[in-house]
């Protein structure tokens, strides 16, 4: 499953302590990244992330703390030697908004492809991981984005061993066919053990909270979810704005039956989120305070 990189935690604007929220996650050589604010390839320049490996790119909405750093992007991704497609997943009128933002660039040494995404969401496949985008409720069209890895079940070396199955064979038969030896057809449950849950990581920001969103997080190993404020006092306004505060992402992380959540997407007026940090975990014990840098490998 991919490693994943909080490129940062902030909402609104960039400070000088706190990069704009995004998640770029790695997964067998090839990466994608959600979201792309100001000073993008800074932060992932601080966390040795290469912008070679970029092959997919995952725009919530169109506000500027969410896309605004798009040609600085692009263009590092040249100057690190990126040569291959770039597609992009964006809402309705992506196509034209990017290219009026990109037209800064000049010369990009990839191809740009960029999708409009259906406003009621849509799931697709990058790699073998699933993609799905869902709609979020904010001031305009937004989306979360879910990212499964469908794991193959555990090879039995022992069992190919038994049954005279040759080496070049046996990932034929993990990979979910069946093949043929001397006349007698082996099939992959002959040679494998358990089904392995999948993995799933789970991205949500710029939104009201309504109760959808747990289904739409169900059984997330690893949920981030913005949370503006810290206090409750801030529910109506944030309902207002279109965003949510700690408890409620703690809400959906509850509801949604994650293994942890990541806050992330403050506001510059929440100068420490770590304030509120055991009032968040009471609510859900695996909640974590989000900081610019995190990593984790999801297995």
């Amino acid at each position: 499953m991919p490693d994943v990189y909080l490129c940062g935690t902030g909402g609104m604007k960039p400070l000088p302590d706190r990069a704009l929220t995004g998640l770029w996650t790695e997964h067998k050589g090839t990466a994608l990244l959600i979201d792309c604010g100001e000073g993008m390839q800074i932060s992932l320049a601080r966390m040795g992330r290469s912008l070679a490996k970029l092959e997919l790119l995952l725009i919530t909405h169109f506000h500027a703390d969410h896309v605004a750093g798009l040609p600085g992007l692009l263009l590092s991704a040249g100057n690190y030697g990126k040569t291959s497609p770039l597609t992009i997943c964006a809402p309705r009128g992506g196509k034209r908004i990017i290219e009026n933002i990109c037209c800064i660039c000049g010369a990009i040494p990839f191809d740009i492809n960029i999708h409009e995404l259906d406003p009621e969401g849509e799931r697709f496949s990058f790699d073998d991981l699933e993609i799905a985008a869902f709609p979020l409720r904010h001031r305009i069209e937004c989306f979360g984005y879910s990212i499964t890895e469908h794991r193959l079940p555990v090879f039995v070396p022992e069992k190919a061993d038994a049954l005279g199955v040759p080496l070049n064979m046996r990932g034929i038969l993990h990979h979910g066919g069946s093949v043929e030896i001397n006349g007698r057809k082996i099939t992959p449950d002959m040679v494998t053990a358990q089904k392995r849950p999948p993995l799933k990581i789970t991205y949500i920001t710029d939104t009201v909270y309504f109760e959808k969103l747990a289904y739409h997080a169900a059984d997330s190993d690893l949920l981030v979810c913005e949370g503006m404020y810290g206090s409750d006092e801030f529910i109506p306004q944030m309902r207002e704005k279109g965003h949510m505060v700690f408890s409620q992402s703690a809400r959906v992380a509850r509801d949604s039956h994650s293994k942890e959540l990541w806050l992330t997407h403050y506001s510059p007026a929440l100068r420490d989120p770590f304030e509120y940090e055991s009032q968040v975990k009471s609510l859900f014990p695996a909640a974590v305070i989000g900081r610019d840098g995190m990593y984790k490998n999801i297995k």
